[in-house]
Protein backbone atom coordinates (compact mmCIF):
# COMPACT_ATOMS: atom_id res chain seq x y z
CA UNK A 1 0.00 0.00 0.00
CA UNK A 2 0.93 3.20 -0.93
CA UNK A 3 1.01 6.75 1.69
CA UNK A 4 -1.05 9.56 0.27
CA UNK A 5 1.91 11.65 -0.58
CA UNK A 6 4.13 8.29 -2.42
CA UNK A 7 0.50 7.99 -4.20
CA UNK A 8 0.54 11.36 -5.59
CA UNK A 9 4.13 11.93 -6.46
CA UNK A 10 4.29 8.77 -8.25
CA UNK A 11 1.18 9.98 -10.29
CA UNK A 12 3.21 13.95 -10.24
CA UNK A 13 0.06 15.74 -9.16
CA UNK A 14 -0.56 17.31 -5.47
CA UNK A 15 -2.71 15.51 -2.68
CA UNK A 16 -5.58 17.44 -3.73
CA UNK A 17 -5.84 16.05 -7.22
CA UNK A 18 -4.89 12.54 -6.26
CA UNK A 19 -8.96 13.23 -3.81
CA UNK A 20 -9.94 14.57 -6.42
CA UNK A 21 -9.62 11.48 -8.43
CA UNK A 22 -10.99 9.05 -5.62
CA UNK A 23 -14.25 11.68 -5.60
CA UNK A 24 -14.62 10.65 -9.43
CA UNK A 25 -14.15 7.22 -9.04
CA UNK A 26 -11.05 6.65 -10.45
CA UNK A 27 -9.20 5.67 -7.50
CA UNK A 28 -10.02 3.83 -4.02
CA UNK A 29 -8.43 5.10 -1.07
CA UNK A 30 -8.15 2.65 2.08
CA UNK A 31 -7.96 4.45 5.56
CA UNK A 32 -4.20 4.53 7.14
CA UNK A 33 -4.90 2.61 10.76
CA UNK A 34 -1.57 4.00 11.59
CA UNK A 35 -2.07 7.65 11.00
CA UNK A 36 -3.83 10.71 9.31
CA UNK A 37 -4.68 10.27 5.93
CA UNK A 38 -5.38 7.25 3.50
CA UNK A 39 -3.81 4.60 1.74
CA UNK A 40 -4.33 3.60 -1.73
CA UNK A 41 -3.20 0.08 -3.53
CA UNK A 42 0.04 -0.11 -5.77
CA UNK A 43 -1.38 -1.92 -8.52
CA UNK A 44 -4.25 1.56 -8.55
CA UNK A 45 -1.71 3.92 -9.11
CA UNK A 46 0.25 2.21 -11.10
CA UNK A 47 -2.71 1.32 -13.81
CA UNK A 48 -4.18 5.04 -13.02
CA UNK A 49 -0.17 6.38 -14.01
CA UNK A 50 -0.11 3.97 -17.12
CA UNK A 51 -3.57 5.42 -18.38
CA UNK A 52 -2.69 8.71 -18.43
CA UNK A 53 -1.86 11.10 -21.78
CA UNK A 54 -0.75 13.63 -20.02
CA UNK A 55 2.66 12.61 -20.73
CA UNK A 56 3.74 14.32 -17.12
CA UNK A 57 7.09 13.16 -15.99
CA UNK A 58 7.16 11.85 -12.11
CA UNK A 59 9.93 12.47 -9.67
CA UNK A 60 10.46 8.36 -10.01
CA UNK A 61 11.37 8.46 -13.73
CA UNK A 62 15.36 7.90 -14.48
CA UNK A 63 17.46 10.32 -17.00
CA UNK A 64 16.53 9.52 -20.40
CA UNK A 65 20.09 8.20 -22.17
CA UNK A 66 21.15 9.45 -25.75
CA UNK A 67 23.58 7.13 -27.12
CA UNK A 68 26.01 7.46 -30.30
CA UNK A 69 27.58 4.16 -29.58
CA UNK A 70 25.46 0.88 -30.22
CA UNK A 71 22.14 0.64 -31.77
CA UNK A 72 20.09 -2.45 -31.44
CA UNK A 73 18.58 -3.97 -34.39
CA UNK A 74 15.64 -6.60 -33.98
CA UNK A 75 16.96 -8.70 -37.51
CA UNK A 76 20.61 -7.06 -37.77
CA UNK A 77 21.61 -7.07 -34.27
CA UNK A 78 24.32 -4.60 -32.74
CA UNK A 79 25.44 -1.81 -34.86
CA UNK A 80 28.58 -0.08 -33.41
CA UNK A 81 28.41 3.48 -34.79
CA UNK A 82 26.70 2.63 -37.88
CA UNK A 83 28.69 -0.55 -38.25
CA UNK A 84 27.15 -4.09 -38.46
CA UNK A 85 28.93 -6.35 -35.57
CA UNK A 86 28.31 -9.44 -37.69
CA UNK A 87 30.34 -7.99 -40.29
CA UNK A 88 32.59 -6.32 -38.13
CA UNK A 89 33.30 -10.11 -36.31
CA UNK A 90 35.00 -11.99 -39.56
CA UNK A 91 36.70 -8.76 -40.97
CA UNK A 92 38.50 -6.69 -38.27
CA UNK A 93 40.91 -7.27 -35.44
CA UNK A 94 39.00 -6.64 -31.91
CA UNK A 95 41.52 -3.61 -31.61
CA UNK A 96 39.94 -1.70 -34.46
CA UNK A 97 36.51 -2.22 -33.20
CA UNK A 98 37.65 -0.95 -29.94
CA UNK A 99 38.86 2.28 -31.53
CA UNK A 100 35.61 2.63 -33.46
CA UNK A 101 33.23 2.54 -30.77
CA UNK A 102 35.79 4.94 -28.48
CA UNK A 103 35.75 7.19 -32.14
CA UNK A 104 39.54 7.00 -32.22
CA UNK A 105 41.17 8.44 -35.78
CA UNK A 106 41.61 5.79 -37.63
CA UNK A 107 44.85 4.14 -38.09
CA UNK A 108 46.43 5.07 -34.47
CA UNK A 109 49.11 2.61 -33.32
CA UNK A 110 48.68 2.26 -29.30
CA UNK A 111 49.63 -0.57 -27.28
CA UNK A 112 47.40 -3.42 -25.66
CA UNK A 113 50.49 -4.52 -22.80
CA UNK A 114 49.80 -4.78 -19.67
CA UNK A 115 51.83 -3.23 -16.79
CA UNK A 116 53.87 -5.50 -14.57
CA UNK A 117 51.72 -6.48 -11.96
CA UNK A 118 53.46 -9.36 -10.27
CA UNK A 119 52.97 -12.55 -9.71
CA UNK A 120 48.76 -13.61 -9.76
CA UNK A 121 47.70 -15.45 -7.14
CA UNK A 122 45.92 -18.76 -7.72
CA UNK A 123 42.20 -18.97 -7.78
CA UNK A 124 39.01 -19.00 -10.55
CA UNK A 125 39.41 -16.67 -13.44
CA UNK A 126 36.89 -14.20 -12.91
CA UNK A 127 38.74 -13.48 -9.34
CA UNK A 128 42.01 -13.19 -11.24
CA UNK A 129 40.60 -10.65 -13.30
CA UNK A 130 39.44 -8.55 -10.13
CA UNK A 131 43.00 -8.78 -8.82
CA UNK A 132 44.18 -7.63 -12.05
CA UNK A 133 41.66 -4.64 -12.44
CA UNK A 134 42.40 -3.63 -8.85
CA UNK A 135 46.12 -3.48 -9.45
CA UNK A 136 45.84 -1.77 -13.26
CA UNK A 137 44.29 0.89 -11.02
CA UNK A 138 46.99 1.32 -7.89
CA UNK A 139 49.83 0.72 -10.56
CA UNK A 140 48.50 4.27 -12.19
CA UNK A 141 49.97 6.96 -10.52
CA UNK A 142 47.43 9.07 -12.58
CA UNK A 143 44.27 6.99 -12.46
CA UNK A 144 42.03 10.38 -12.01
CA UNK A 145 43.42 11.49 -15.48
CA UNK A 146 39.85 11.20 -17.16
CA UNK A 147 41.17 12.93 -20.51
CA UNK A 148 39.60 10.52 -23.35
CA UNK A 149 43.48 9.56 -24.36
CA UNK A 150 44.18 8.88 -20.98
CA UNK A 151 40.88 6.62 -20.22
CA UNK A 152 41.46 4.32 -23.57
CA UNK A 153 45.04 4.10 -22.79
CA UNK A 154 43.83 2.73 -19.11
CA UNK A 155 41.43 0.13 -20.59
CA UNK A 156 43.90 -1.03 -23.18
CA UNK A 157 45.88 -1.69 -19.80
CA UNK A 158 43.36 -3.37 -18.37
CA UNK A 159 42.06 -5.66 -21.28
CA UNK A 160 45.69 -6.55 -21.91
CA UNK A 161 45.74 -7.48 -18.25
CA UNK A 162 42.76 -9.14 -18.00
CA UNK A 163 43.54 -11.39 -20.77
CA UNK A 164 47.30 -12.38 -19.10
CA UNK A 165 45.46 -13.76 -15.93
CA UNK A 166 43.69 -16.37 -17.53
CA UNK A 167 45.21 -19.56 -17.58
CA UNK A 168 47.30 -20.56 -14.42
CA UNK A 169 50.05 -21.55 -16.75
CA UNK A 170 50.18 -20.09 -19.74
CA UNK A 171 52.47 -19.57 -22.69
CA UNK A 172 55.02 -15.98 -22.58
CA UNK A 173 52.87 -13.62 -24.39
CA UNK A 174 53.93 -11.29 -27.55
CA UNK A 175 53.22 -8.14 -26.27
CA UNK A 176 52.78 -7.26 -30.29
CA UNK A 177 50.40 -10.33 -31.07
CA UNK A 178 46.20 -9.65 -31.73
CA UNK A 179 44.52 -9.07 -28.13
CA UNK A 180 42.75 -12.50 -29.20
CA UNK A 181 45.64 -14.24 -30.43
CA UNK A 182 47.24 -13.90 -26.89
CA UNK A 183 43.89 -14.97 -25.36
CA UNK A 184 43.41 -18.00 -27.77
CA UNK A 185 46.73 -19.52 -26.78
CA UNK A 186 46.41 -19.30 -22.99
CA UNK A 187 42.15 -20.42 -23.51
CA UNK A 188 44.11 -23.63 -25.43
CA UNK A 189 46.78 -23.94 -22.28
CA UNK A 190 43.62 -23.89 -19.78
CA UNK A 191 41.82 -26.42 -22.04
CA UNK A 192 40.78 -29.41 -20.23
CA UNK A 193 41.37 -31.74 -23.09
CA UNK A 194 45.03 -30.52 -24.23
CA UNK A 195 45.09 -33.27 -26.70
CA UNK A 196 42.65 -31.04 -28.78
CA UNK A 197 44.10 -28.64 -31.68
CA UNK A 198 44.70 -25.10 -30.42
CA UNK A 199 41.73 -22.65 -30.30
CA UNK A 200 41.64 -20.81 -33.70
CA UNK A 201 42.35 -16.66 -33.34
CA UNK A 202 39.71 -16.01 -35.72
CA UNK A 203 37.14 -17.35 -33.53
CA UNK A 204 38.34 -16.05 -30.41
CA UNK A 205 38.17 -12.60 -32.11
CA UNK A 206 34.92 -12.89 -33.56
CA UNK A 207 33.37 -13.31 -30.03
CA UNK A 208 35.42 -10.64 -28.63
CA UNK A 209 34.01 -8.53 -31.40
CA UNK A 210 30.04 -9.78 -30.79
CA UNK A 211 30.36 -9.21 -27.18
CA UNK A 212 32.29 -5.82 -27.01
CA UNK A 213 29.01 -3.79 -26.71
CA UNK A 214 25.37 -4.22 -26.40
CA UNK A 215 23.67 -0.94 -25.89
CA UNK A 216 22.56 -0.22 -21.86
CA UNK A 217 22.99 -3.82 -20.61
CA UNK A 218 22.92 -4.01 -16.77
CA UNK A 219 26.87 -3.75 -16.79
CA UNK A 220 26.86 -1.42 -18.49
CA UNK A 221 24.30 1.06 -16.54
CA UNK A 222 26.55 -0.26 -14.08
CA UNK A 223 29.55 1.75 -15.73
CA UNK A 224 27.23 4.64 -16.67
CA UNK A 225 26.19 5.71 -13.05
CA UNK A 226 29.91 5.18 -11.69
CA UNK A 227 30.76 7.83 -14.59
CA UNK A 228 28.03 10.15 -13.47
CA UNK A 229 29.61 10.35 -10.41
CA UNK A 230 33.39 10.67 -11.97
CA UNK A 231 34.63 7.60 -10.42
CA UNK A 232 38.29 6.71 -12.24
CA UNK A 233 37.90 4.76 -14.98
CA UNK A 234 39.24 1.58 -13.23
CA UNK A 235 36.67 1.76 -10.69
CA UNK A 236 33.78 2.14 -13.15
CA UNK A 237 35.09 -0.96 -15.28
CA UNK A 238 35.47 -2.94 -11.85
CA UNK A 239 31.47 -2.07 -11.08
CA UNK A 240 30.89 -3.36 -14.85
CA UNK A 241 32.91 -6.41 -13.89
CA UNK A 242 31.07 -6.59 -10.94
CA UNK A 243 27.61 -6.62 -12.43
CA UNK A 244 28.83 -9.08 -15.31
CA UNK A 245 29.63 -11.56 -12.80
CA UNK A 246 26.04 -12.82 -12.09
CA UNK A 247 24.66 -15.85 -13.98
CA UNK A 248 22.38 -14.22 -15.17
CA UNK A 249 24.31 -11.98 -17.21
CA UNK A 250 28.10 -12.56 -18.03
CA UNK A 251 27.82 -16.07 -16.52
CA UNK A 252 24.81 -17.56 -18.67
CA UNK A 253 26.81 -18.94 -21.07
CA UNK A 254 28.15 -21.20 -18.46
CA UNK A 255 25.02 -22.74 -17.65
CA UNK A 256 24.62 -23.36 -21.24
CA UNK A 257 27.86 -24.78 -21.34
CA UNK A 258 27.00 -27.17 -18.76
CA UNK A 259 23.34 -28.26 -20.78
CA UNK A 260 25.11 -29.16 -23.38
CA UNK A 261 27.82 -31.67 -21.18
CA UNK A 262 24.96 -33.17 -19.26
CA UNK A 263 23.12 -33.45 -23.04
CA UNK A 264 26.15 -35.67 -24.37
CA UNK A 265 26.25 -37.65 -21.18
CA UNK A 266 22.35 -38.43 -20.86
CA UNK A 267 21.14 -37.27 -24.27
CA UNK A 268 19.08 -33.79 -25.02
CA UNK A 269 15.24 -34.67 -23.77
CA UNK A 270 16.67 -35.68 -20.47
CA UNK A 271 19.35 -32.53 -20.22
CA UNK A 272 16.48 -30.45 -20.91
CA UNK A 273 13.62 -31.52 -19.45
CA UNK A 274 16.02 -31.70 -16.10
CA UNK A 275 16.96 -28.40 -16.69
CA UNK A 276 13.84 -26.93 -16.97
CA UNK A 277 12.36 -28.54 -13.77
CA UNK A 278 15.42 -27.05 -11.81
CA UNK A 279 15.66 -23.22 -13.20
CA UNK A 280 12.45 -22.90 -15.17
CA UNK A 281 14.08 -22.07 -18.22
CA UNK A 282 16.89 -22.84 -20.57
CA UNK A 283 19.91 -20.82 -20.58
CA UNK A 284 21.32 -19.95 -24.30
CA UNK A 285 17.98 -19.23 -25.01
CA UNK A 286 15.80 -16.27 -25.14
CA UNK A 287 16.55 -12.76 -25.47
CA UNK A 288 14.79 -9.65 -23.89
CA UNK A 289 15.56 -7.69 -27.10
CA UNK A 290 15.68 -10.33 -29.52
CA UNK A 291 11.96 -11.39 -30.74
CA UNK A 292 12.99 -13.11 -33.60
CA UNK A 293 16.65 -14.70 -32.85
CA UNK A 294 19.80 -13.13 -31.16
CA UNK A 295 21.72 -12.52 -34.50
CA UNK A 296 25.19 -12.44 -32.72
CA UNK A 297 23.46 -16.79 -32.49
CA UNK A 298 24.21 -17.43 -36.10
CA UNK A 299 27.27 -15.20 -36.94
CA UNK A 300 29.23 -17.24 -34.16
CA UNK A 301 27.96 -20.40 -34.01
CA UNK A 302 28.81 -20.14 -38.35
CA UNK A 303 33.11 -20.01 -37.28
CA UNK A 304 32.53 -22.54 -34.16
CA UNK A 305 30.69 -25.29 -35.38
CA UNK A 306 33.22 -26.28 -38.27
CA UNK A 307 35.36 -26.52 -34.97
CA UNK A 308 33.08 -29.38 -33.29
CA UNK A 309 33.84 -32.94 -34.12
CA UNK A 310 30.69 -34.90 -35.34
CA UNK A 311 29.33 -36.21 -31.90
CA UNK A 312 29.61 -32.87 -30.45
CA UNK A 313 28.02 -31.02 -33.80
CA UNK A 314 25.33 -33.62 -33.22
CA UNK A 315 24.69 -32.95 -29.87
CA UNK A 316 24.32 -29.07 -30.58
CA UNK A 317 21.90 -29.18 -33.28
CA UNK A 318 20.33 -32.19 -31.14
CA UNK A 319 19.47 -29.37 -28.20
CA UNK A 320 18.28 -26.87 -30.83
CA UNK A 321 15.68 -28.81 -32.53
CA UNK A 322 14.40 -29.92 -29.18
CA UNK A 323 13.68 -26.50 -28.38
CA UNK A 324 12.35 -25.52 -30.89
CA UNK A 325 10.20 -28.04 -31.39
CA UNK A 326 8.92 -27.28 -27.96
CA UNK A 327 8.24 -23.60 -29.32
CA UNK A 328 11.29 -22.69 -26.46
CA UNK A 329 12.52 -18.79 -27.43
CA UNK A 330 15.11 -19.19 -29.88
CA UNK A 331 18.57 -19.71 -29.16
CA UNK A 332 21.25 -16.13 -28.15
CA UNK A 333 24.66 -15.93 -27.87
CA UNK A 334 25.38 -17.42 -24.88
CA UNK A 335 24.18 -21.16 -26.39
CA UNK A 336 27.04 -19.91 -29.38
CA UNK A 337 29.96 -18.90 -26.83
CA UNK A 338 28.92 -22.31 -24.89
CA UNK A 339 28.71 -24.61 -28.54
CA UNK A 340 32.48 -22.73 -28.95
CA UNK A 341 33.79 -23.24 -25.44
CA UNK A 342 32.72 -27.25 -24.78
CA UNK A 343 33.11 -28.35 -28.54
CA UNK A 344 37.46 -27.12 -28.41
CA UNK A 345 37.61 -28.17 -24.69
CA UNK A 346 37.89 -24.58 -23.28
CA UNK A 347 37.03 -24.22 -19.96
CA UNK A 348 33.06 -24.07 -18.58
CA UNK A 349 34.05 -20.61 -17.78
CA UNK A 350 35.68 -19.24 -21.37
CA UNK A 351 32.46 -17.41 -22.23
CA UNK A 352 32.54 -15.29 -19.48
CA UNK A 353 35.92 -14.44 -19.63
CA UNK A 354 35.33 -13.70 -23.38
CA UNK A 355 32.55 -12.06 -22.31
CA UNK A 356 34.70 -9.86 -19.85
CA UNK A 357 37.34 -8.84 -21.78
CA UNK A 358 35.66 -8.40 -24.81
CA UNK A 359 32.80 -5.72 -22.86
CA UNK A 360 35.56 -3.34 -21.65
CA UNK A 361 35.83 -2.05 -25.10
CA UNK A 362 31.76 -1.30 -24.88
CA UNK A 363 31.71 0.19 -21.28
CA UNK A 364 34.67 2.41 -21.50
CA UNK A 365 32.80 3.99 -25.00
CA UNK A 366 29.96 4.51 -22.63
CA UNK A 367 32.03 5.55 -19.85
CA UNK A 368 33.70 8.87 -22.13
CA UNK A 369 29.94 9.16 -23.39
CA UNK A 370 28.38 9.90 -19.89
CA UNK A 371 31.76 12.03 -18.93
CA UNK A 372 30.17 14.64 -21.44
CA UNK A 373 26.12 14.46 -19.15
CA UNK A 374 25.47 16.59 -16.61
CA UNK A 375 27.09 14.57 -13.66
CA UNK A 376 24.97 12.86 -11.02
CA UNK A 377 21.61 12.84 -13.43
CA UNK A 378 21.13 9.05 -12.05
CA UNK A 379 18.89 10.18 -8.83
CA UNK A 380 15.96 7.26 -9.06
CA UNK A 381 13.43 7.60 -6.34
CA UNK A 382 11.69 4.86 -4.30
CA UNK A 383 8.01 4.19 -4.31
CA UNK A 384 7.41 3.57 -0.59
CA UNK A 385 4.75 0.87 0.10
CA UNK A 386 2.97 0.54 3.27
CA UNK A 387 1.05 -2.83 3.73
CA UNK A 388 -1.89 -3.34 6.25
CA UNK A 389 -0.46 -5.42 8.46
CA UNK A 390 2.77 -3.00 9.55
CA UNK A 391 0.21 -0.33 9.49
CA UNK A 392 -1.41 -2.09 12.43
CA UNK A 393 1.75 -2.55 14.20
Amino acid sequence: MLSTEEAARRLGVKVPTLYAYVSRGLLASHRDPARRGSLFELDDIETLAARSREGRQTATRLATITTGVTQLDQELGPIYRGRLATELATATAFEDVAGLLWSEPGGEEAAWSPPDLGPCPLGPTLDRMRWALVMCGATDPLRADLRPASVTRAARRVAAALTDVVGAVAPRDDARAPLAARLAARLGTASVAPSRSAVPTAAVNAALVLMADHELATSTMAVRVAASVRADPYDALMAGLATLAGPLHGGASQQAYELLVVAARDGAPRALNDTLREQGRLPGFGHSVYKSGDPRFGALLHLAEPLLDAERRAVVREVMELAVAHDVPLPNCDLALAALSWGTDMPPDTGRTLFAIARVAGWTAHYLEELAERPLRFRARAVYSVDHEQARG
